[in-house]
């Protein structure tokens, strides 16, 4: 897997700095954090950024805000086209403490273009876009999928969920994931509960949700999606409905809401 570096960011310049990055299918950034608050917008492509207490999954037309000092990293599902906003820590204040990802209804999609676009350019145009974008981010309304994982203890818990976030697609039973760490199915059994709150297969249940949530919304089929997580169509179809209360058919294209 090809692995990329953060940027560095200046210590002096303007409150915002825009960056446009495009980043190939497989493409993995090493958890990093940062002192400044972070916007990634996904013009197209999905990616999962990973941080300590969840993995999010970040469709096309999706935001995830990522308030400063949080350890974060990327790893890319489809190439993808990226917009990043940075924003210093007393604007990133006025956002919010709390990571999310976030719908990017039609003007804020234009105000981070515009953003970015505009570069370093200081002046009472910038100024006016930054403000504008901070009270567009304010009102932005969650979306997305987040996956718990696990914030401290066995390492063992942790690598079954790695494997399972790396591979979603990938049928290993969960007796083949407690051989390969070398835990008792009783053991991790107890892990999953005891540190996530439920079971391996509700939790790896999410996983799959929101594999194929990225899916759908590539237009990718929902016979083959069913086929590549060891479904039957129908099966899928009913806990896919039941889970997030829209059928998987239903979900196409990048504007389709998912949370």
């Amino acid at each position: 897997m090809a692995l990329a570096t953060p940027p560095e960011l200046p210590t002096r310049g303007a409150p915002v700095q825009p960056l446009a990055r495009t980043y190939p299918r497989g493409l993995r950034i090493e958890p990093h954090s940062h002192a400044w608050g972070q916007l990634l917008y996904a013009m197209s492509g999905v990616m999962w950024v990973d941080t300590p207490e969840a993995a999010l999954v970040v469709p096309p037309q999706r935001a995830v805000w990522l308030p400063p000092g949080l350890a974060h990293g990327i790893r890319v599902a489809s190439d993808l086209q990226l917009r990043n906003l940075y924003l210093r820590p007393a604007l990133a204040a006025e956002v919010g403490g709390t990571m999310r990802v976030l719908q990017v209804p039609s003007l804020l999609r234009e105000l981070i273009i515009a953003r970015v676009a505009q570069g370093d350019q200081p002046g009472e145009y910038q100024q006016a876009l930054d403000a504008l974008l901070v009270l567009a981010l304010q009102r932005a309304q969650p979306a997305g999928m987040q996956v718990p994982l696990p914030t401290q203890g066995d390492r063992r818990l942790r690598a079954v969920c790695e494997a399972v976030l790396r591979e979603p697609s990938l049928v290993v039973s969960f007796e083949q994931h407690a051989e390969q760490v070398g835990a008792s199915t009783r053991t991790l059994a107890r892990l999953f509960k005891a540190q996530l709150g439920q079971g391996f297969t509700e939790w790896r249940r999410q996983v799959h949700l929101a594999y194929a949530t990225t899916q759908r919304l590539q237009g990718v089929p929902v016979s083959r999606i069913a086929a590549q997580l060891g479904y039957a169509p129908a099966s899928f179809s009913d806990m896919y409905r039941r889970a997030l209360g829209v059928a998987p058919s239903a979900v196409s294209g990048p504007v389709c809401p998912i949370g």
